[in-house]
């Protein structure tokens, strides 16, 4: 049986297009679905390019109704992944998927965390702070915006001059080389 992962992206969603291109022809996993707080949000293309159904939902379908819970227990999903989604997850879907739902973050976990601090904002508070390094981090979701446990960390060399558009695309580097692979990774740990 192959394990079954849902995608949530708010906007362009280029991790979840490594994501989708990754688990295409894998024998283990496959994504079953795109969901989306956003109507204009790119990943919705992406996900038609790929085949993959997608779901957008309203802020009161996500917090004060199952709506969610429901279609992912019927698609009967194995992990949640979050790829550049910017609301906070609720504790109804926290319980129902325990250990189940990871967040890729652009920094290096505790620092650049929290409410507000995602895409540039991270990076311009990262370049205004003059850190040496930056890097992405990979972990799983509580009830906190970034506190989960850490499943895994890579990191960059920030050089004197690097602009923004610099140290994002070093950060989406990462992304897409490593959040692939943690994700089989991870599945792989899971147990049937």
């Amino acid at each position: 049986m192959k394990k079954r992962i849902a995608i949530f992206a708010s906007g362009s969603g280029s991790n979840a297009q490594k994501l989708m291109e990754h688990f295409k022809r894998n024998a283990d996993a496959e994504v079953v679905l795109i969901l989306t707080n956003n109507p204009q949000a790119y990943v919705l293309q992406r996900a038609d390019n790929f085949e993959v159904p997608s779901h957008i939902f309203s802020r009161h379908e996500f917090y004060e109704t199952d709506g969610v819970i429901r279609l992912l227990k019927n698609l009967q999903v194995d992990l949640i992944v979050l790829a550049g989604f910017l609301w906070l997850v609720p504790q109804s879907l926290l319980k129902a998927f325990p250990n189940k739902i990871i967040n890729l973050h652009p920094a290096l976990l505790p620092k650049y965390g929290g409410k507000g601090m995602y895409g540039d904002n991270v990076h311009r508070k990262i370049l205004e702070d003059r850190e040496e390094e930056s890097g992405i981090t990979i972990h799983f979701v509580n009830e906190n915006f970034d506190e989960g446990e850490i499943i895994h960390q890579s990191k960059f060399k920030i050089e004197p001059g690097d602009t923004l558009e610099i140290v994002k695309f070093k950060g989406q580097q990462l992304e897409h080389n490593h959040f692939p692979k943690v994700v089989e990774a991870l599945l792989k740990k899971m147990k049937s």
